[in-house]
């Protein structure tokens, strides 16, 4: 399907603004009549300044923006608006439509990411600094309601007040108030003491989103503070998820729990003594429990990064990467290319099986280095000679570690066009579970069938630690700097097939099964494009043709965002 506007959708467009309400993230109430209609005029100026840096998202109008025009500036590369702070710090409305919403899918999707990548006149440096914005598409009736909001995190709330960053974010560190000309001495011991307490560490929970068993909504971002409740018909922000157990005072967390309807396991990664906690909680409690322990195996002083990990049936499966926490780096007003971590591929790389029922490591083996953000599945399975062995599959970097470096936003909103995404593939593990030392690594699909990128992927969670077939993932039509496709992937006849549009950046296409469905891609596909021309859109694919049956058009733009998940209509 084109990606322009049909006339009449472009009619439609105008009734869907007149019908919206919407909050500017910093109004003027002094605004008369002349001043509206001159800035609602000069709109299409200020997104043709969008050139290698984001628009500020600072808009002194109570007017909604309009769907910027697509203009031909010649020698000048604008910036893409996946890369652009959200304009309104909240807006809702019905969307416009084209094709049609199948008659079972009554619920709502929502979809957690970074949104806002400037506070007062600084400008954020990586993609996972911005703060929290939670976008929704609510499905009733064959009709799509949507949208946005920023999570009023304590970090988010702090920033707005004060004009300036407040906490620690991914890459950034706020500088130090000065008072009285006078420098401190002490200031940095005392800072250090902020960053190991928690204290100076954000709530921007930035990252994902997940339904607990019990119907409670909450955001999460990888540190345990930035777990926090919202309600997912409003977008309000609750409050913090307060857990009813010792262990907060480890910092940090997996920003990918496994969440069931019965329970949900986290890691816990132990900066003190390199290691990590299993940790299980059942719905409807805010304890956790300690399943089991992991020591890391390595001679480096921190843990390998855990941003995700993956369970079967009976185990949870632990993942230790080369790329691991780093104290210096942590400690640093200035980031590394790798940030807060460090690559240390002399000392191995690890993967550790414990089972769910009595916390023993049953298994801890070497494995080829690796850099994964996102585990897919795993299940258990039996090798040529009947043994049990665990399959894991991951997307996997290549061993590459420039994937953190090409997601600075600089890099982002200057490099269009150019072919730097580093590649990727979907990386499996085979894990023996009879004492072996060693375990193996193995590209499952031919990662040119899906333009060597592959992250951000999801399946049908009725598969979740169960032998599974499809994957769901971001893709790339080369050349680009940033996957710029959909694909489905059969991992078992090692076939894919791919939906791209010029000039178009989706994010995660998450699958949504049919109740009742006998086969497993037997549902939708949802995902949010952010569009070259600056517009959005949210698609619907069919989860077996994977062809377009639905587009539902934003009356703005919509930064990138990165994880969701489904609520049903009960």
């Amino acid at each position: 399907m084109a990606s322009l506007f049909t006339t009449k959708a472009m009619m439609s467009h105008h009734h869907v603004l007149s019908s919206t309400r919407l909050t500017t993230l910093y109004s003027d109430n002094s605004i008369n009549d002349q001043q509206i209609k001159t800035k609602s005029q000069a709109s299409h100026r200020l997104f043709a300044r969008r050139i290698s840096g984001a628009a500020r998202a600072v808009i002194n109008s109570p007017m909604p923006p309009p769907v910027p025009e697509i203009e031909k500036l010649e020698g000048e590369r604008r910036c893409h608006v996946a890369w652009t702070s959200v304009q309104q710090e909240k807006w809702e409305g019905e969307l416009t439509l084209q094709g049609k919403i199948p008659t079972w899918l009554n619920g709502t999707y929502l979809r957690n990411g970074p949104g806002l990548w400037n506070i007062g006149d600084h400008d954020f440096r990586h993609l996972f600094d911005g703060y929290s914005t939670l976008v929704k598409l609510q499905f009733d009736g064959g009709r799509v309601f949507a949208g946005h909001r920023l999570l009023e995190s304590d970090a988010y709330k702090a920033a707005k007040k004060h004009n300036r960053l407040c906490y620690r974010e991914f890459s950034e560190t706020p500088k130090p108030a000065i008072r009285n000309s006078f420098k401190n001495p002490f200031s940095g011991i005392g800072e250090i003491l902020r960053l190991f307490s928690g204290e100076s560490l954000t709530d921007n929970a930035n990252t994902g989103v997940i339904r607990l068993g019990d119907g409670r909504v909450m955001c999460l971002t990888e540190t345990q503070k930035g777990s926090i409740l919202v309600d997912h018909e409003t977008l309000e922000t609750i409050g913090k998820f307060e857990y009813d157990d010792g262990l907060s005072d480890h910092m940090i967390q997996s920003a990918h729990p496994i969440v069931t309807e019965t329970e949900m396991w986290t890691l816990i990664p132990d900066l003190v003594k390199p290691g990590y906690r299993v940790v299980r909680m059942e719905a409807g409690s805010n304890r956790r429990e300690v399943v089991g322990r992991v020591k890391c195996r390595s001679g480096s002083w921190g843990p390998g990064w855990v941003h995700s990990f993956a369970v079967t049936e009976n185990y949870v499966v632990v993942p230790e990467m080369p790329l691991r926490y780093s104290v210096k780096n942590l400690l640093r007003a200035e980031p590394t290319p790798l940030y807060k971590f460090e690559w240390c591929p002399q000392d191995g790389a690890f993967l550790h099986v414990m089972s769910k029922l009595t916390g023993e490591v049953v298994a801890s083996v070497e494995v080829p280095a690796y850099v994964t953000f996102h585990f897919i599945n795993a299940y258990e399975d039996e090798d040529e000679n009947g043994a049990t062995v665990i399959i894991a599959d991951c997307c996997e970097h290549n061993a590459d570690t420039r994937i953190l470096d090409m997601l600075r936003l600089h890099t982002l909103r200057s490099s269009h066009g150019q072919d730097v995404l580093p590649d990727a593939r979907i990386g499996r593990f085979r894990i023996p579970l009879d004492g072996s030392k060693y375990g193996r690594l193995e590209t499952a699909v031919e990662a040119e069938k899906h333009g060597r990128a592959m992250d951000m992927c999801s399946i049908n969670p009725l598969h979740l630690g169960q032998k599974y077939r499809y994957v769901y993932a971001c893709g790339a039509q080369r050349p680009c700097n940033f996957p710029n496709a959909l694909s489905k992937v059969d991992i078992v006849e090692k076939k894919v097939k791919n939906w791209h549009e010029h000039g178009m950046i989706p994010s995660e296409p998450f699958f949504v099964p049919r109740p009742g469905a006998i086969h497993e891609d037997d549902g939708v596909v949802i995902s949010l494009v952010s569009e070259g021309n600056g517009g959005s859109f949210a698609i619907l694919l069919d989860g077996s043709s994977f062809e377009e049956i639905a587009r539902a058009t934003f009356p703005y733009g919509l930064p990138y965002g990165l994880h969701g998940c489904w609520i049903p209509k009960h």
